[in-house]
């Protein structure tokens, strides 16, 4: 299968390497300078400085010339470029199925990625998300990776998930769309949480009550919004919560990491040198727990810190002291 990644920042060259070992794949990039030194280098030195992309993975910057001859596009681009990534794929004249591998709500529409590529692809075009724990660098050094190829297509997601599917890379389909989003979105606002808990220094212990009552919320939202309660507590949603609360290559947990140590957020994400998907997520699952009527103290409790300025020793402080009530209610 021919497959175009669009993306070649840490997520869109991870796959690109590791899926170009068993398809011819395109990796397209915005950047000319970015991709010809690339071309060049045969290395990602910004994103992936220790992994070499192999000699038969094909660099371009030329939207058109990845597109053309291609059978699958795979769309690695943050959020945030999504809409404008989908417009060019549509401006083209090849309809090609799309899947996106990116994670969040929409900023200013609170959209997850499905909603946006429903404003925009052909109705009947097949597309799908790719979702999962899944850290770039783990994927491209090819280490055992688990993942969840989603679409409402139920036979495209088999198909797609045949084709992409290897030893190192388990890939599992499934039709619930909004779980799967929903579940990569909300992981992002609450690995802040988890990284402002660690440090604060409250240990392992509060560390897992955290990830425990942040899957209760995420579950929370979801099911409010269509999804299904096993996947949010499958690999898309437990999983990649586990993970990015977890992990030390989690940028979301390290920028909860800084803001407990009264570090200011602009400098921060300045300092990060890659997106930190959860700082905008945070906004919009706010606005959409009030709007919903979700009760989800966790992310108001990082709202709280990322936008309203409150200390993160108050937020804590005023979490810790919620009235206690019955688990599951």
């Amino acid at each position: 299968m021919n497959i175009t990644v669009l993306g070649a920042g840490a997520w869109g060259s991870a796959l690109a390497i590791h899926l170009s070992g068993r398809h011819p794949v395109t990796l397209w990039g915005w950047d000319s300078t970015q991709i010809e030194t690339m071309r060049t280098t045969r290395f990602n030195q910004r994103y992936l400085p220790d992994i070499p992309l192999p000699e038969k993975l094909n660099l371009t910057s030329d939207l058109y010339s990845a597109c053309n001859n291609s059978e699958l596009i795979l769309i690695a681009v943050p959020i945030s470029a999504l809409r404008t990534t989908l417009q060019e794929i549509v401006a083209m004249p090849v309809q090609i199925p799309v899947i996106w591998g990116c994670k969040g709500f929409e900023a200013g529409t609170s959209k997850l990625p499905h909603q946006v590529a429903a404003e925009i692809l052909p109705q009947k075009l097949p597309c799908g998300v790719l979702s999962g724990p899944s850290f770039a660098l783990e994927v491209a050094r090819g280490l055992p990776t688990a993942m969840i190829l989603a679409s409402r297509d139920g036979e495209f997601a088999q198909i797609i998930a045949r084709s992409l599917h290897h030893s190192s890379l388990r890939i599992y389909s499934s039709n619930d769309v909004i779980g799967v989003e929903v579940g990569g979105a909300v992981k992002n606002a609450l690995a802040i949480a988890a990284g402002i808990a660690e440090g604060m220094g409250f240990g392992q212990n509060a560390r897992a009550g955290l990830i425990t009552r942040g899957l209760a919320e995420m579950t929370r939202l979801g099911l409010k919004m269509g999804a299904r309660a096993d996947t949010l507590s499958g690999l898309s949603g437990a999983g990649d919560l586990i993970l990015t609360c977890t992990g030390d290559l989690s940028r979301n947990r390290q920028v909860g990491i800084l803001l407990a140590q009264k570090q200011a957020l602009p400098d921060i994400l300045k300092d990060l040198g890659h997106v930190a998907e959860g700082v905008g997520t945070v906004r919009e699952v706010h606005y959409l727990a009030q709007k919903l009527g979700v009760d989800m103290p966790i992310c108001t409790a990082v709202y709280s810190v990322l936008y309203e300025q409150v200390p993160a020793t108050l937020a804590v402080e005023i979490l810790l002291n919620r009235a206690t009530h019955s688990e599951f209610n």
